[in-house]
C-alpha cells in the first residue's frame, strides 16, 4: 500500500515525510490518492506535519469526506471546525442537499433543544492553561457567590487590614488540616493573596460543614479576624437553587437508562430486550401499554458499550472484542425501539472517546451505525438538554455520566462511612452544592478550557441525570430532581472485589406533566407484566 502511495506521489512530484506517509497508508488507497491530488493543488512539493498544520483550513475546504477530516484531526492534532450536522450526515456535494439535511435535523430535534454539548478539541495544552482554568473557575464562581446575602462586608484577601474586624471572603481551598486541638485549619486563596481560616470544633454547625470541605472547593467564609487569620462563623457553598419546579404541558414521559455495556459477558440481554418490548407497548395490560407509548424521550447516560482495552485482561470478559461491532450491536438494539422515541446518548469512560472530560459525543469513526438511526441524538459528557414547552420555559436536563463520584465518596467521610455507592443521589447533592461536576483536581482527567470551566454548573438544571455507580436512586435538592440511572450488567469481578453491589435493570420513568416518577423493574426476579 505504502509503495503505491509513494509511486503516486512521485508521479505528482511530491515528497512525504514518514508520519504523513504512514497516515495515508492507513486509509483507503483511492481516498488517499484523492487527498494527495488535492493537496498537490496547494503548490507545495514537500508535505510534512508542519505544512498540514499550517494549511489546516485549506485542507478542510479541499477534502469533503468527514471521516478523513476526523482522521486528520486525530493523527495530526488539528483543530478543524466540523459542525455536528457534518458528522451526522454523509458528505454533501451540493448546497441544496445541505439545506435538506438541516431541515431533517430540525424535524429530528422537534421539542428538544441542545443547550450545551461540546465537540472534540485537539488544541495543544500548555501548563499555563491549567492556571487560566482555575482562575476562570474562581472568577465565575465569585460572580455567583457575590449575590449571596450571607456574605456581608465582602472583601478581597489583600484588603483585610491588621485589626480584628468582621469580614467575608470568597476563595479556593488550597490546603486543609486538623490542629492538635481538633480544630479545622484551612488555607484559602483568591486572586489577591492567601489567608488562614480556623473553624472551631465547638461551633458544631460550622464544624460539620467544614469537615466536608475538599481541596479546590470554592467557598465563602464569614467571620472575624485580621490579615493573619479569620475565625469562621459561617461556611457558604456556591450551591444551586430553583424557585419552582417546572413541568411540561404535554402528557409525555421520559425514561432514563445507562451502563448497558454491550459486548460484556455480563450484559443482561434478555432483560434489555424485555425493556425494549415494554417501551414499544408490547408488554402488560392495556393501561400499561398506553403508559409505555407515552414515553417520547430515552436518555442513555454513558457506557452504552463495554469498550475494548479499558482495563487489563478485559478481553476475557468480552463477547464482542471489536469496539465498532459493539456499537453496531447497540444500534441494532436501538433500531428496535419505535421511531417516535428520541434517544439521547452521552458517552462514559467505556465509550470510544477520550477519557478526559468534557468527553465529546461518540464519533462516526467507531459509532457509524448510530448515525444511521434518525431518532438518535449524540451529545457530549456533560451535556445540557431542554425539552421545550410550546412557548413556556422548558425542562432542562443535565446529563453527566459521573466519573468523579467515586472520588467524592473516598474524600468525604459521611459518604464513605455511609456507603454512598448504594445511594448515589447523596453524592450528586455534593456536586450540586459545589456547583461543579468534578471540583477536586484529581477526581477526573480533564481538558482545561481557555474559555471557562466546562464542568461547572453555570445554568441550574431542573433535572440532573447521572450514572456510573450502577444503582438507581431518586431524590430532590432545592427543587432539582436527581435521577441516578441503573445498569444492564450483572456484577463484575471488579465490583465484587471492591464491594460494589449493582442494582441492574431498573428504569426511572418521569411524567413530564405531573413530575410523578416511577421505577420499573426489568430484572428476572421481578418479571414486568
Amino acid at each position: 500500500m505504502n509503495q503505491n502511495i509513494l509511486k503516486f506521489c512521485i508521479e505528482k512530484g511530491l515528497l512525504l515525510d514518514k508520519e504523513t506517509l504512514k497516515f495515508l497508508g492507513e486509509i483507503d488507497e483511492e481516498i488517499a490518492k484523492d487527498v494527495i491530488e488535492k493537496i498537490s493543488n496547494l503548490k507545495e512539493r514537500v508535505i510534512t506535519r508542519s505544512f498540514i498544520t499550517k494549511n489546516a483550513e485549506k485542507i478542510q475546504e479541499l477534502i469533503k469526506d468527514s471521516k478523513v477530516i476526523e482522521k486528520f484531526k486525530i493523527n495530526f492534532g488539528l483543530s478543524f471546525e466540523i459542525s455536528r450536522e457534518r458528522l451526522i450526515e454523509k458528505s454533501k456535494e451540493s448546497l441544496d442537499e445541505e439545506k435538506e439535511t438541516k431541515k431533517e435535523k430540525e424535524v429530528k430535534l422537534d421539542h428538544l433543544k441542545i443547550i450545551y454539548s461540546l465537540a472534540n478539541s485537539t488544541r495543544k495544552i500548555e501548563p499555563d492553561d491549567f492556571v487560566k482554568y482555575f482562575r476562570n473557575r474562581y472568577s465565575e464562581m465569585k460572580k455567583i457567590m457575590q449575590e449571596r446575602k450571607e456574605l456581608e462586608n465582602l472583601s478581597s484577601i489583600n484588603k483585610i487590614n491588621g485589626s480584628r474586624q468582621s469580614v467575608s471572603i470568597i476563595g479556593m481551598v488550597f490546603d486543609k488540616r486538623i490542629t492538635k486541638n481538633k480544630n479545622i485549619l484551612l488555607d484559602i486563596e483568591d486572586l489577591t493573596g492567601k489567608i488562614r481560616v480556623l473553624v472551631n470544633k465547638n461551633k458544631e454547625d460550622v464544624y460539620d460543614k467544614a469537615k466536608e470541605i475538599l481541596v479546590d472547593d470554592i467557598i465563602g467564609v464569614r467571620g472575624f479576624g485580621d490579615r493573619e487569620i479569620i475565625f469562621a462563623n459561617e461556611i457558604i457553598y456556591p450551591d444551586v437553587f430553583l424557585p419552582e419546579k417546572v413541568s411540561i404541558d404535554r402528557d409525555d414521559r421520559a425514561a432514563f437508562i445507562s451502563d448497558i455495556h454491550i459486548g460484556s459477558t455480563n450484559f443482561l440481554e434478555k432483560n434489555f430486550l424485555k425493556f425494549i418490548r415494554w417501551i414499544n407497548g408490547e408488554v402488560g395490560d392495556e393501561k400499561q401499554k398506553e403508559e409505555a407509548l407515552k414515553v417520547k424521550y430515552l436518555f442513555i447516560t454513558g457506557d452504552s458499550i463495554d469498550g475494548v482495552g479499558i482495563f487489563p485482561g478485559q478481553e476475557e470478559l468480552l463477547t464482542i472484542k471489536d469496539i465498532e461491532k459493539q456499537y453496531d450491536k447497540l444500534a441494532s438494539y436501538l433500531s428496535k425501539i419505535r421511531k417516535d422515541v428520541k434517544i439521547i446518548i452521552c458517552p462514559g469512560q467505556h465509550d470510544a472517546v477520550r477519557v478526559a472530560e468534557p468527553q465529546p459525543f461518540i464519533g462516526e469513526d467507531y459509532g457509524s451505525a448510530l448515525y444511521k438511526l434518525d431518532n438518535v441524538i449524540l451529545v457530549s459528557n456533560p451535556a445540557l438538554i431542554e425539552i421545550t414547552n410550546d412557548g413556556n420555559r422548558g425542562l432542562k436536563i443535565l446529563m453527566y455520566h459521573g466519573a468523579s463520584m467515586n472520588s467524592y465518596i473516598n474524600e468525604i467521610e459521611t459518604l464513605r462511612l455511609g456507603k454512598a455507592h448504594n445511594n448515589p443521589a447523596r453524592v450528586v447533592k455534593e456536586l450540586l452544592k459545589r456547583r461543579h461536576l468534578a471540583s477536586i483536581h484529581s477526581s477526573v482527567t480533564y481538558i482545561p478550557s481557555e474559555k471557562g470551566d466546562p464542568l461547572m454548573i453555570k445554568e441550574v438544571p431542573d433535572i440532573i441525570n447521572t450514572a456510573d455507580l450502577h444503582r438507581c436512586d431518586i431524590d430532590t435538592y432545592h427543587n432539582i430532581l436527581i435521577i441516578c440511572s441503573s445498569c444492564w450488567q450483572s456484577i463484575t469481578p471488579f465490583e465484587e472485589k471492591v464491594g460494589n453491589k449493582p442494582d441492574p435493570c431498573k428504569v426511572p420513568v418521569l411524567n413530564l406533566k405531573t413530575r410523578e416518577i416511577k421505577i420499573l423493574d426489568f430484572s428476572e426476579e421481578n418479571e414486568h407484566k
